[in-house]
C-alpha cells in the first residue's frame, strides 16, 4: 500500500529536503509544499521508472561524493592555471573516447555527470553502441592518461557501488 503512494521513498525525502533548503524557510507552509512535492513528483514520474536502481553498496556513495568534491576543487585550480598562464598555442584541447564497462544506466549517468561536473572536462556524447563516452578535455597533453584516470578513479568505484 505505501509503495503505491510513495514509489521512490529516497527521491521523496530528497525532494522534500531540497525544497526546504531552497525555500530557506521551515514554516508549516513550506513543510506542506515540501511534502506535496515529495509525494506528487515521484507519482507523476513513476511511468518513466521501470525498475529501481540496484545499488549493491550504497555506503560507498559517500566516499565517492567526497572524492568528486575534492576533484572539483582541484580541477578548478588546474583550469585556472591553464587559462591564466598557458599560451593559447600550448593548450591541448581534445576529444577522448572512454570505453565504459558499466552496465547499469544509473551508474553510467553518474559517471557522465561526474565528468561533466569536474571543471575542464565535459561528457559530449554517448556512442550508439552503448559502450563508449565521448569526453572533451580543455587541456589534455596525454589523452590516454585522462582516459585511464577516468576509468580508475571513477568507473572502478562505480563498479563497486553498483555491483
Amino acid at each position: 500500500m505505501i509503495r503505491r503512494l510513495i514509489p521512490h521513498p529516497g527521491l521523496s525525502v530528497f525532494l522534500a529536503l531540497f525544497w526546504l533548503v531552497l525555500a530557506n524557510s521551515w514554516t508549516v507552509g513550506s513543510l506542506i509544499v515540501a511534502l506535496v512535492l515529495g509525494i506528487t513528483v515521484p507519482l507523476i514520474t513513476r511511468p518513466w521508472w521501470p525498475d529501481r536502481p540496484r545499488v549493491a553498496r550504497p555506503w560507498l556513495l559517500v566516499p565517492y561524493a567526497v572524492l568528486v568534491l575534492w576533484d572539483v576543487i582541484v580541477a578548478n585550480f588546474q583550469v585556472a592555471r591553464v587559462i591564466l598562464f598557458l599560451p593559447k598555442d600550448r593548450i591541448r584541447s581534445t576529444f577522448i573516447a572512454v570505453p565504459v564497462d558499466l552496465t547499469a544506466p544509473e551508474a553510467i549517468s553518474i559517471l557522465a555527470g561526474t565528468i561533466t561536473m569536474t571543471p575542464g572536462t565535459v561528457t559530449a556524447d554517448w556512442a550508439a553502441d552503448g559502450r563508449t563516452l565521448l569526453i572533451h578535455a580543455l587541456h589534455a597533453p596525454d589523452p590516454d592518461a585522462v582516459r585511464d584516470d577516468i576509468k580508475t578513479r571513477y568507473e572502478a568505484r562505480l563498479k563497486r557501488i553498483f555491483g
